[in-house]
């Protein structure tokens, strides 16, 4: 939870008991599921939450903006950036079911009432759109933007234009380039000092 407070220090009192409930939280079910590596479990708050929460640092999204996490997994980026943005709808994808179990658990712990769940794959979503997909570690760069940018509602409401953010890591140059894509680029290492963010990246994909 220091990870946290150490780069971001104007959360609500809510917030607050939000983000310290996620570890025992998030402890527990991962005894019954398993949505967290085991050795990356006792580092929730650095790999887990902080990295989600990168997001948060390059775009502030506005009240009423509608964001889908894809492949959500344990709810990340979403459940972080839920507790960051109250006043932001935030719909948490995944096909795997037992996976937005524990979604729905932590949402009812803590209070959540911004995240809705939805067990299935992207590109099965029809006649929805959204301000901005985001997603993390799930899949090429290419893939990522074939199932998102039909769920993306073309536009510029924030200092970022509408698009994909996906948080990746590792050599992504033939990742792009098969992709077709020129994605924006931002190296979280020179936005979170840890070690542990070494060649990990945030790339902003727009229509």
């Amino acid at each position: 939870m220091e990870v946290l407070l150490k780069y971001f220090s104007d959360f609500t009192e809510k917030q607050l008991q939000q983000f310290a409930a996620l570890e025992e939280l998030y402890k527990d079910w991962n005894e019954k599921i398993n949505v967290i590596s085991r050795k990356d479990i006792d580092s929730l708050y650095l790999k887990h939450v902080l990295h989600s929460l990168t997001i948060a640092t390059v775009v502030s999204f506005n009240p009423g903006t509608q964001v889908i996490d894809i492949g959500t997994g344990g709810g990340f980026p979403g459940v972080p950036l839920a507790i960051f943005f109250p006043e932001v709808e935030f719909h948490l994808v995944d096909s795997v079911g037992k996976k937005l179990k524990v979604i729905e658990g932590v949402k009812e712990a803590i209070d959540l009432p911004n995240i809705t769940t939805q067990h299935t794959r992207a590109e099965e979503i029809k006649n929805r759109q959204f301000q901005f997909v985001v997603s993390r570690a799930v899949a090429p760069l290419k893939d990522l933007w074939y199932w998102g940018k039909p769920l993306i509602k073309k536009g510029f409401d924030h200092e970022l234009a509408n698009g994909l953010i996906c948080l990746k890591g590792g050599e992504l140059g033939q990742e792009i380039s098969e992709s077709g894509l020129r994605p924006n680029m931002v190296s979280i290492q020179e936005v979170f000092q840890e070690e542990y963010f070494a060649e990990k990246y945030l790339l902003h994909v727009t229509k």
